[in-house]
């Protein structure tokens, strides 16, 4: 073999190997992109749950607490909102906004005895604590993926190709506000 030869399969190996590698890269991208979609429709599933239960518990408590109506249209409007949003940082907001209200319908709750024995109330507030509980561990694997593919997008030099093929990060689901960490304070 001459040294023309030599050269040509040693570019060719690295030509192989650099295609080889942009395609294992890609492949991983798409593998994670899909997982952060799949985690995030696992998680829509359980807010639909929730967005179905709350009408019922509005009503349940409206029987009750006839003079809160502000509070009931916050929580009204809160589902509402989280419920059509059709991006996933609308999603992200309108969740935060609903977890505010429903902290309020929740203490609103807590001023009446008669309602809280209420047992229809009782299943309804079980069944949504359940529902948070699910969407909460929903939340998590959402987050421990996007986390992962947004690690995999600013890494270099998988950063380069992401960048190529217009691999962007995703939002993490996250309380936003002071509002949402604070526990709701209830006054009698």
């Amino acid at each position: 073999m001459n040294a023309g030869t030599i050269m040509l399969i040693a570019i060719a190996v690295v030509v192989l190997g650099a295609v080889g590698w942009v395609i294992s890269v890609y492949n991983g991208f798409v593998s994670m992109r899909n997982r952060t979609e799949e985690a995030f429709a696992t998680m829509d599933v359980y807010l639909k749950k929730r967005y179905d239960l709350i009408p019922n518990l509005v009503e349940t408590v409206k029987g009750y607490a006839t003079h809160e109506a502000t509070t009931f249209q916050k929580v009204t409007e809160a589902r509402n909102m989280a419920a059509n949003a059709s991006s996933i940082e609308g999603k992200i907001a309108g969740e935060n906004m609903l977890a505010g209200a429903l902290k309020s319908l929740f203490a609103v709750a807590e001023a009446y005895p008669e309602l809280k024995a209420n047992m229809n109330f009782l299943d309804l507030q079980s069944q949504l604590q359940t529902v948070e509980v699910d969407i909460a561990n929903a939340r998590k694997y959402y987050n421990a993926v996007v986390k992962e593919f947004n690690t995999m997008t600013e890494v270099f030099p998988n950063n380069i190709i992401a960048g190529m093929f217009n691999f962007k990060r995703k939002p993490m689901f996250e309380v936003s506000g002071e509002e949402q960490r604070e526990a709701v304070k209830v006054q009698f």
